[in-house]
């Protein structure tokens, strides 16, 4: 039998045949893979699990880290190996894999890297070859059962005796189900290869004696060996990597929160939307492995320069400190909507309570704490008390919508859930691991069936006769926030309670704030920082999933609450804010007149926008910040300095504020930005940002923050701009929207301005379609009228022959085509960024509609 040639992505040169005797002194001809590095740096000993074969690691035998060897075996029965005459039990497959390294000549250092059943096997490798490991790499593995866990529902059933084998050896029905389970699909000829060892009754035997051997009962063979192991690896001293697939039905979420408490200083990368082949679904994961080991091996490097300090920082302060300061303060703290009212004195005296109650009823410092609560004084308080106590807060935006919120809470493995009744049942239909505590009313019998061990008001009582907890260290995590999710999954980021202080007190320093002003929070990342600014807050009553629900009335109410002097809003609250002014009441008018600042973020805001509302907030300095959830704020400009920057290729975002550098990494030719940074003016390229309360990391996202910080200290911000010779930034779009033409980059917003301020246009995106490095450019265009509605309205067309024309005129690039749509689609968070990705498909599929017409009606011009 010899391997399959045909099968995509096999180089046949990697194949081999050996014979190894095993310690009974019988041989068993095995089926490698090996990529044939002599004189290897070290070696990749990837190990499949059942019921694959050396075929899953073809990409890290490709792409592997440069020198290293990688050696892929098929395990004894199974791929092109050898078949066995009688079952195979973990110790013996143990034993098998170090028989084949001997034979192979494979020494340290070795990285093994294991997937499914193959993961508690090269574990027990490595820890019967410590001297030769230097790191270990697990993709969708189990090596125990967590408690009270009966294991895997999928290989529960296979493994009942008249099931499996009828399943697993006499059909091919069990080989089949595991290249099913892929998302997306795999494609045919791939799930063909994954199967091609397997195709009779006589070379699936080891299949079935694979899943027979799964020790599920204390009393089976294995369970001492996969126990040894299990507990083993708690002593390995060194580094290791998760890439995990979370919509695996076979190893859930249960076993990688078993594994990183087995192995705690592991690095995770979570790959949203792979199952369980992660090597299959997530094919980057070899890129991430080659990374990883690249790491690994050329040492702790240069130390990442020093963070700048943030500007007006006082040593000392916390995020709690303002209540501390105002406690005997009986003016308004928190202005809920509705008109619920909190003084500082009694929400510096809850939050005491409530972070000492949290501590006694088990809220250790680092547990992670999911807020499912409305805006609301219980908001306020409960993460204030979560600070206090040196938990973690965990908030995902409504806006996520309920699949986005789920995917985000289970994948910061949250351990406490604070939340109002309906915020509990979302816990619960999310599968939301966590004690529970209810915020706000909620009965006895609603309460036992949402699982509330706790109220906030019984914590309140708990924690006045418990001592306050110590407070945690500063460089300790004290957020995980997620992103809008406008550019791709939403990525939690974290921040340590010194970075979140630096934020507070650079947002403090930029817009002079002090404990004399008031605010209107209509914008979700400050709606929380008006206590540890120190000034009272008010949110109005809006739909914070639809800042563009706002209305100048509801703003207007909210300021008069809290006698406002700074308002803080997205670029469609305030569109939506300026088209409704003409229902504000007198008294209305003068509580927005007494407003001296305005700043809005989310997105660039046009100065038309601004202009819009000077006769709504009169006295205001309307400011704009450029920043993202990673880090805001970055730069920040005024309407005066837009008016002064004139126009650019882009939108002025202004100049660094204090502390904070900025310079980018130039594009090349293929939009790729990896050259050196630089503060040239001119330049166009990927921002980087370095300051004091720039996020510690993503989440779970090893890879992903790998990419964005490279240079160390730096972060990389996915958007494009250049600095321009009076120092300030220019964004020019995100990376991932630069059209690749063939005669090079081409970034999107200077040409959506101009074509934006053509008569008749209300909106523009400007987009790529094509092969990457072959795209043609797109302009997709809103007629005036038509309105922003989330989403596009129907199909777009192709332009008439006078627009088309007047936008190629201003856009100064080659235009392939022009279509008129009713409305462009916008993120979920602000409403206010374009979604091109989806503008782009939109375009290619009407483009390809209109070529296909084109051929089949000759002549048409």
């Amino acid at each position: 039998m010899t391997v399959p040639i045909g099968a995509p992505g096999l180089d046949p040169a990697w194949s081999r045949f050996l014979t190894v005797p095993d310690a009974g002194g019988t041989g068993h001809r095995w089926h490698v893979l090996d990529n044939g590095v002599r004189d290897p740096r070290g070696t990749l000993l990837c190990v499949h699990g059942n019921p694959t074969w050396s075929y899953l690691w073809r990409r890290l035998l490709r792409s592997g880290p440069p020198g290293w060897r990688v050696v892929a075996p098929d395990q004894l029965g199974m791929g092109w190996s050898e078949r066995l005459t009688g079952p195979r039990s973990l110790q013996q497959r143990v034993a098998d894999l170090g028989d084949l390294t001997a034979a192979l000549g494979v020494t340290g250092p070795v990285v093994t890297v294991g997937h499914d059943w193959g993961g508690v096997i090269s574990l027990g490798w490595a820890l019967e070859h410590r001297a030769d490991l230097c790191g270990v790499v697990l993709t969708n593995t189990a090596v125990a059962m967590p408690a009270g866990d009966r294991g895997p529902a999928l290989i529960r059933a296979a493994h009942l005796p008249g099931v499996r084998a009828a399943v697993t050896v006499g059909t091919p029905v069990f080989v089949r189900a595991a290249s099913s389970l892929s998302r997306p699909p795999l494609p045919a000829a791939v799930r063909d290869a994954l199967a091609a060892p397997y195709r009779s009754a006589a070379r699936r035997t080891s299949v079935g004696d694979f899943v027979a051997d799964i020790p599920f009962a204390p009393g089976h063979p294995s369970r001492p060996v996969q126990e040894a192991i299990a507990e083993g690896i708690r002593g390995l001293d060194v580094p290791a990597l998760l890439l995990w697939g979370p919509r695996d039905p076979v190893f859930g979420e249960r076993y990688l929160v078993d594994l990183r408490s087995r192995l705690p200083r592991a690095q995770l990368h979570r790959y949203e939307g792979a199952s369980h082949l992660l090597p299959e679904d997530a094919p980057q994961y070899a890129e991430a492995v080659t990374r990883w080991v690249a790491d690994l091996t050329a040492g702790p490097g240069p130390a990442a320069p020093p963070r700048t300090t943030a500007a007006g920082g006082t040593a000392g302060r916390r995020l709690w400190s303002a209540l501390a300061d105002r406690s005997g303060d009986d003016s308004p703290a928190v202005v809920a909507p509705g008109g619920s009212t909190v003084s500082w004195a009694q929400l510096a005296r809850r939050v005491e309570q409530l972070a000492a109650g949290l501590a006694a009823a088990g809220v250790r410092p680092g547990a992670r704490v999911a807020l499912l609560v409305e805006p609301s004084p219980d908001l306020t308080a409960a993460v204030y008390a979560v600070w206090r106590a040196g938990a973690v807060i965990v908030v995902a935006d409504k806006g996520l919508g309920f699949p986005g919120m789920r995917r985000a809470l289970r994948g910061a493995a949250v351990d406490h859930v604070i939340g109002s009744a309906a915020g509990l049942v979302a816990a619960r239909l999310m599968g939301l691991a966590g004690t529970r505590v209810a915020a706000g009313r909620i009965g006895s019998a609603a309460r036992r069936a949402l699982g509330a061990r706790h109220t906030l008001g019984e914590l309140e009582v708990l924690g006045r006769a418990a001592p306050v907890p110590a407070a945690p260290p500063e460089d300790a995590d004290c957020a995980v926030l997620f992103t809008s999710g406008a550019t791709g999954p939403a990525k939690g980021v974290v921040y340590t309670s010194a970075q979140a202080q630096a934020q507070v007190e650079l947002v403090r320093s930029t817009y002079g704030l002090t404990a004399a002003d008031r605010l209107v929070a209509a914008f979700a990342p400050f709606a929380l920082l008006g206590p540890a600014l120190g000034i009272g807050s008010a949110v109005p009553d809006v739909d914070v999933t639809a800042p563009g629900t706002l209305t100048a009335a509801a703003l207007a109410d909210a300021a008069a609450a809290v006698d406002a002097t700074v308002v803080f809003a997205s670029p469609a609250a305030l569109r939506r804010v300026a088209a409704t002014a003409g229902a504000l009441t007198a008294g209305q008018r003068r509580a927005l007149g007494a407003v001296r600042l305005l700043v809005s973020a989310g997105a660039p805001v046009p100065a038309p926008v601004l202009w819009s509302l000077r006769p709504v907030l009169p006295a205001a300095e309307a400011h704009t910040p450029y920043g993202m959830t990673e880090a805001l704020p970055v730069t920040d400009v005024s309407l005066a300095g837009i008016e002064a920057a004139g126009t650019g290729d882009g939108v002025c975002v202004g100049r660094p504020l204090t502390g904070v550098e900025v310079q980018v990494s130039p594009l090349s030719a293929g939009a790729v930005a990896d050259g050196p940074l630089t503060g040239r003016p001119g330049v166009s390229g990927e921002v980087c940002v370095r300051a004091a309360h720039v996020k510690d990391r993503y989440d779970a996202l090893w890879a992903t923050e790998r990419a964005a910080s490279d240079p160390p200290g730096w972060h990389r911000t996915g958007d494009v701009g250049y600095l321009d010779a009076e120092g300030r930034l220019w964004i020019e779009g995100r990376l991932a929207h630069v059209v690749t033409t063939a005669a090079g980059p081409v970034t999107p917003v200077g040409i959506e301005q101009r074509v934006e301020e053509l008569d008749g246009v209300a909106a523009a995106a400007a987009v790529g379609v094509g092969p990457a490095g072959a795209q043609v450019l797109v302009v997709v265009v809103v007629p005036a009228g038509a309105g922003r509605r989330p989403g596009l309205r129907g199909r777009p067309a192709l332009a008439g022959t006078g627009l088309a024309d007047a936008v190629r005129d201003v856009a100064r690039v080659d235009v392939a085509a022009v279509l008129v749509a009713a409305a462009l689609p916008v993120d979920i968070r602000h409403q206010s960024k374009v979604d091109r990705r989806a503008v782009a498909e939109q375009a290619a599929r009407v483009l390809a509609g209109a070529r296909t017409r084109r051929r089949a009606r000759p002549g048409r011009p």
